[in-house]
């Protein structure tokens, strides 16, 4: 893994952590080249039950792309069409990973940065955070997999407010409209994130994972059951964490889920 990115991990929390502080955590093309493969690594890591993205320091969680190198990654047509693949794949990797992610804003949010943090499932952001999507500020236009993600927590008149503007919003007004779920002092963001975090992992995960999956499916347009989240459901009941969940709760004992 390179400098630029850096995995850490803490019990079952392990941690992502955008390494640019100099240019305030800036996405550069070959950090969106190899995040997937940081997050199939996490995936497939037995001992994870749940990850934080975050940027470094406490001045920016990302400034967005890397633009310094705009001219020579995504100059004409080509390279541009390449260069969004690659942003698509890391984004969809990030959303369609199965245990739960958890976005810890320190001020900035902007541009790639914040298809970043909306690609996590939740968003706790401090006091003096700043989010913005800015491709009129480009001439660049929002990918539709990437509005959506936007539409769905904003709704599309703010969605439209933002991309048409590239406007900031402020951590009051991003809480307001529903771009972030929490905000905290800044010196309190990091504590109140973790305890979050770690609060899910005594959760049962099979829960969690299910509730993860067919919330995702609610927001694709799915209305019924179908066979496979019948069987989420159905199946729950034959796990050892549904048999210590009720053990734990007729003794009256906090559960301990394996």
């Amino acid at each position: 893994m390179s400098d630029d990115l850096l995995l850490e991990r803490s019990g079952a929390v392990a941690t992502l952590v955008l390494n640019r502080p100099e240019s305030h955590n800036a996405i550069r093309l070959g950090m969106y080249e190899e995040l997937p493969r940081v997050l199939d690594g996490v995936a497939a890591d037995p001992a994870v039950k749940v990850l934080v993205v975050r940027g470094a320091g406490t001045r920016a969680f990302a400034s967005g792309a890397d633009i310094s190198e705009f001219q020579e990654v995504r100059g004409d047509a080509t390279s541009a069409r390449s260069y969004n693949e690659r942003v698509a794949a890391t984004e969809r990797a990030l959303a369609g990973l199965a245990k739960p992610t958890i976005a810890m804003v320190h001020g900035y949010c902007i541009g790639g940065g914040c298809g970043l943090a909306l690609a996590c499932d939740i968003r706790f952001a401090d006091e003096r955070a700043r989010l913005a999507i800015t491709p009129a500020k480009l001439g660049l236009v929002y990918s539709l997999e990437s509005t959506k993600r936007l539409v769905d927590l904003v709704g599309p008149s703010r969605a439209k407010w933002m991309l048409m503007s590239g406007s900031q919003l402020d951590a009051a007004l991003a809480l307001r409209a529903g771009l972030v779920d929490e905000v905290t002092a800044t010196d309190e963001l990091e504590r109140h994130t973790y305890e979050f975090a770690e609060l899910l992992t005594t959760r049962a995960q099979y829960s969690v994972r299910a509730a993860k999956e067919i919330i995702g499916r609610i927001v694709d347009g799915q209305t019924e059951d179908d066979e496979e989240t019948a069987a989420l459901r159905n199946s729950s009941f034959d796990t050892d964490d549904y048999a210590e969940g009720v053990r734990a709760f007729l003794a009256k004992r906090p559960p301990s889920f394996e």
